[in-house]
């Protein structure tokens, strides 16, 4: 054997995190502010004495601390360009300078060991321009040991300097944060994470597919030493190219296509179909955890959509899921992807205490399935809750149901007291017909009574119900009419102005007259003797009781969830 073979074969392998760490300021990625700063102060010998630097793991802050060492104390002179070939520059690179000492701030917590800090602060330094302590993870020092650091860290001598690096800056008390210069650094954004690691692929010799490369960026949350990490582990994983199916199968997630077609489930509300695939998918060795969370960004990248951003900002890179993306966006809104967000958030929060992790996914996938019925029933519950004294009504059939007449007539202005008028009903239009409009493109006050059910008709749930009771079309114009409410249906008029349910009423007619109709929303004001206060008869709580039992919105709860009621309680004032 060679003396480059003993050699090669004596010495340590040193992992990808440590042999491509930043060595100098312009190395430090996503971090552009802050090296501006600590190049300005060195730049203007405006270096302070304490400095503390925050943030997420695997961001920069312990290699930032090293950088801002060498350049305190290179042997070429003070400089925010260390030369990183002195002896000193490659010490304090291995962590071995005696002038520069890193604490474990979790094992050297106690107040015995910053006493000893203490004695050895007013030593010079053996042969650089300053005495550097980089303590990591401060925050995890017992309070005793704060007390005693502080008359240091506030005047501490002129060739001292103090860097301080922590993931949690709120366990710090305010009494050490006043004394620092404080650095918050952020997360780096995938496409920077992306370009790090096509670079350390390209120098040990190897093929990355694009895929592959922001699949482990996404899983590194914005840390770079997490995806060197998971890099570290592919390339003893594969020989010559990384692909994303290696990522897969090391992370233990879903193929787009898994995820797609689990997505689409939810969306068209296919239960069996979503819990076939979720179940082929746990046993291809998937994660519920992993799994979850995939669907979780799926609908980040939703509730993105559907709050008007474009494809730019989504999480998802992949372009077979923009459209997709944008599809459940139309579909879902705001509301219910904020909903959908909160359900696949506590189940994540479950797993890691959960006996049957796999029972707790598919629940929550379920529940995705189930979101329009969620969003009727908060609906229901918060009407019930609006009002001690609700209306009362028989319970409304779920079929055959009447519809009110739409009459041509001007909408009530102001708080003139209207007349009452009388409510007729038309026929329901045959599902047949819906595929057609019901004009020829144009809205008239003649064919306005003819429109109005067949719009209805392409309607459901809880918008339906709302328009169908307690309200009159009043034509305005062309392109414009009016739905008023009366002074018992408020809250029908509050869901139906949500901007989402006001889109949906207008798509409907947009279908049915064959040109956009905006839609403006009124309530009918009281009569004159309905304005006076009415003293009533007082009523026993088994009378309340029968009156809430047929309400309509009980019924139509009763209706959707297929349940009996077991209790009534009172609302509270």
């Amino acid at each position: 054997m060679s003396d480059q073979d003993t050699s090669s074969a004596a010495d340590p392998y040193v992992v990808v995190a440590r042999r491509y760490r930043p060595q100098c300021f312009e190395d430090l990625i996503g971090q552009e502010n802050i090296v501006r700063a600590l190049v300005g102060a060195i730049e203007s010998d405006r270096v302070g004495h304490a400095y503390l630097f925050t943030g997420a793991r695997g961001v920069g802050k312990t290699s930032t601390a090293r950088i801002f060492a060498k350049a305190l104390n290179c042997q070429q002179g003070t400089s925010a360009h260390p030369c990183n070939e002195c002896d000193i520059c490659l010490s304090i690179a291995e962590g071995q300078d005696v002038d520069v000492m890193e604490y474990d701030g979790a094992s050297n917590r106690g107040i015995d060991e910053i006493r000893q800090l203490r004695q050895n602060v007013n030593v010079r330094p053996s042969r650089g321009r300053y005495k550097i302590y980089i303590i990591d993870e401060v925050h995890m020092l017992t309070r005793e040991a704060f007390n005693a650091l502080l008359k240091t860290l506030e005047e501490p001598p002129a060739h001292v300097k103090f860097f301080f690096c922590t993931t949690e800056p709120g366990k710090i008390p305010v009494t050490i944060l006043s004394r620092c210069q404080r650095f918050d650094f952020a997360g780096v954004n995938n496409s920077a994470i992306v370009q790090l690691l096509q670079k350390i692929v390209e120098a040990e010799n190897l093929q990355a597919e694009p895929e592959a490369l922001q699949l482990l960026a996404r899983q590194a949350g914005g840390s770079l030493r997490d995806s060197q990490s998971l890099l570290e582990q592919l390339l003893a994983f594969t020989e010559t190219t990384i692909k994303a199916e290696d990522v897969h199968a090391l992370l233990g997630t879903a193929a787009g296509p898994v995820v797609r077609q689990l997505v689409g489930s939810i969306v068209e509300r296919d239960t069996a179909g979503l819990l076939s695939a979720t179940e082929e998918a746990l046993e291809g060795g998937i994660e519920p955890g992993q799994l979850l969370g995939q669907v979780l960004s799926f609908f980040r990248d939703v509730m993105v959509s559907a709050a008007g951003c474009g494809p730019d900002h989504f999480f998802h890179l992949d372009p077979a899921d923009v459209e997709a993306i944008q599809e459940a966006a139309k579909k879902y809104g705001i509301p219910q992807t904020l909903a959908g967000l909160q359900i696949l958030e506590q189940a994540l929060s479950r797993l890691r205490f959960a006996h049957a992790p796999k029972i707790t996914a598919e629940m929550a996938l379920v529940r995705l399935c189930t979101l329009e019925d969620l969003q009727g029933l908060s609906d229901l519950l918060g009407q019930l809750g609006s009002s001690d004294n609700a209306p009362t009504a028989p319970p409304v059939a779920s079929a055959n149901r009447s519809r009110p007449q739409a009459t041509p007539t001007a909408p009530p202005s102001g708080n003139a007291p209207a007349s009452s008028q009388a409510h007729s009903s038309a026929p329901q239009t045959a599902k047949a017909d819906l595929a057609q409009p019901a004009s020829s493109g144009t809205l008239t006050p003649e064919n306005l009574p003819d429109i109005w059910p067949s719009v209805l008709e392409r309607l459901s749930g809880m918008l339906q119900e709302n328009l169908s009771q307690g309200t009159q079309v009043s034509y305005i114009d062309a392109d414009k009419l009016a739905v008023t409410f009366d002074a018992a249906y408020t809250f029908g008029k509050e869901f139906c102005e949500r901007p989402e349910q006001k889109k949906r009423l207008e798509d409907a007619l947009r279908e049915n007259v064959g040109s956009p109709v905006r839609v403006e929303f009124h309530v009918q004001p009281a009569d004159s003797d309905a304005s006076q206060p009415k003293k009533e008869p007082r009523r026993s709580a088994r009378q309340r009781m029968l009156e809430r039992s047929r309400h309509p919105l009980v019924s139509r709860a009763k209706e959707l969830f297929n349940a009996n009621e077991t209790r009534y309680e009172e609302p509270g004032p």
